[in-house]
């Protein structure tokens, strides 16, 4: 993905992104969007069109808002709750059993402060297999939510989280050990 480095001489995507979500935007707005809450094989194979890699039976429900198909990868039995907005600008990876809650933001975009142009920082965001991000949770670009770990309601994560932790907050941080579970 190339950005540009100066947003005051033109945008940070090039034409091609910008056609690609463009597309997306349509697709989304007459076909995923208006789909049936039990027409996840439906909205699977469309996100799969347009380039999203999806293990099966993931569950991504119809008011999510998917910035980027191409830039989200989701392992086996992945949740995405109606509300939840994946702001893949960068990579954004669910692993296995991962349950992202109602109005939940993971955001992979920030621009640099210091700069006159403002440039697009693009990081990914990894979520580990069997975590839970609860609802209305904030996650910043760069990080990395541990296996099982669970993010309490309304946290707002700037700072990777450790794997089997409960962890809440703004800033969220671990505040007790989860029980793994095998299965």
């Amino acid at each position: 993905m190339e950005i540009n480095t100066n947003t005051h001489t033109g945008p940070s995507f090039s034409l091609k992104n910008r056609c690609l979500r463009a597309l997306w935007s349509i697709a989304y707005t007459l076909l995923f969007r208006p789909s049936p809450r039990i027409a996840h094989t439906w909205r699977t194979w469309l996100l799969r069109s347009f380039g999203a890699r999806l293990g099966k039976n993931c569950h991504i429900y119809p008011k999510a808002i998917v910035w980027a198909p191409w830039n989200l990868v989701c392992d086996d039995e992945v949740g995405v709750a109606d509300d939840v907005i994946l702001y893949n600008q960068a990579p954004i990876t669910l692993g296995y059993r991962v349950v992202i809650s109602q109005r939940s933001h993971l955001c992979t975009g920030t621009h640099d402060y210091n700069d006159p142009g403002f440039p697009l920082i693009a990081k990914p965001i990894s979520i580990g297999a069997k975590a839970w991000i609860a609802a209305e949770s904030f996650i910043h670009p760069a990080v990395v939510v541990g296996e099982g770990c669970v993010v309490g309601a309304r946290s707002v994560v700037i700072n990777s989280l450790p794997p089997w932790k409960v962890c809440t907050g703004n800033p969220c941080a671990p505040i007790k050990d989860r029980k793994r579970h095998e299965r």
